[in-house]
């Protein structure tokens, strides 16, 4: 989640949206167990190649592991793949996936500090990446009694972000769009002792240059700033696919201590990163994260020091 673009609805993005409106309606007249493995296939072998997600994968890959092999960073690549579409249409099977959640049995030592908060009425910031599925990670809290808020980055496409909105919301907690209003309700949320889930692997422009995976990355510190601000914990949570492709290990990680907003931000970092090398093919190289095209523009401006 980053900062909020302006929207657009031309006819190339109506087209899309239709499109993508027509697959996902194909898809979902499918059984659940059945259409998730399709939907992983068609992004893999048709999707991802046709839109230029598979070469995004491979540079971006290219870009922290240069020695890496050709045929292991293609395995990645199309792995990668498999999950986002996966992913994309477990997003739009709420009803399935919540079902599923119920068996997912989440672990790790922020569980316990979360159950503590929560009846402490503490506000938690659960952070998160474009890793797995991280929707899968709000689920199975959702249906362990939690309500979780969510503040996200609209999508480019306007026509698409109308449904987009709508499972998001389908998931349980509100969830409010990055900019002052947006920002205001999620606080709001956070104030009353809820809990918000943030993810923090996108680019940002305005954010600060941090590590991620070995490379400088524009990082925002907006959820360090704001666990400091309300005295919210914060808890690094992720769900890792399972290998039957359809059900996830969710885990908690202990809350990071709060003190400098850099540090903080670079221990969310340094917690994702972790989970990348260890399972890469589970995370969104599709994601331009890095851009060191446009950060060797942008960072190298002169300041008015």
């Amino acid at each position: 989640m980053g900062v909020s673009n302006a929207q657009s609805f031309t006819p190339r993005d109506w087209l899309t949206d239709r499109a993508a409106r027509g697959l996902i309606g194909l898809a979902r007249t499918m059984p659940y167990r059945w259409r998730v493995p399709m939907m992983g296939w068609l992004m893999r072998r048709v999707v991802g190649p046709a839109t230029g997600a598979r070469g995004r994968a491979l540079a971006n890959l290219a870009h922290i592991w240069p020695d890496m092999p050709d045929d292991r960073a293609a395995r990645i690549a199309t792995a990668v793949l498999d999950n986002t579409g996966r992913t994309l249409i477990e997003n739009y099977s709420t009803a399935g996936l919540l079902a599923r959640a119920k068996s997912w049995e989440p672990s790790g030592p922020g569980l316990a500090a979360l159950a503590d908060a929560r009846a402490a009425g503490r506000p938690v910031l659960l952070i998160t990446g474009h890793f797995g599925n991280y929707e899968a990670a709000r689920a199975a809290l959702t249906v362990r009694g939690y309500s979780i808020g969510g503040l996200y980055r609209p999508m480019n496409n306007g026509y698409f972000n109308q449904h987009y909105v709508t499972t998001m919301e389908g998931f349980g907690g509100p969830v409010f769009p990055r900019g002052p209003k947006g920002v205001g309700g999620f606080v709001k949320h956070l104030r009353s002792g809820g809990q918000g889930v943030l993810l923090i692997d996108q680019y940002f422009a305005a954010g600060e240059l941090l590590d991620y995976l070995g490379q400088p990355a524009p990082t925002s510190l907006s959820a360090a700033e704001m666990a400091l601000k309300y005295d919210a914990l914060l808890i690094p949570f992720y769900a890792r696919r399972k290998e039957n492709g359809l059900d996830f290990d969710v885990t908690l990680e202990a809350p990071v201590a709060h003190g400098d907003t850099r540090a903080m931000t670079q221990a969310l970092n340094d917690s994702l990163s972790a989970r990348v090398r260890e399972t890469p093919e589970q995370w969104f190289w599709v994601h331009r994260r890095w851009k060191p095209g446009r950060q060797a523009r942008y960072f190298s401006k002169p300041t008015d020091d």
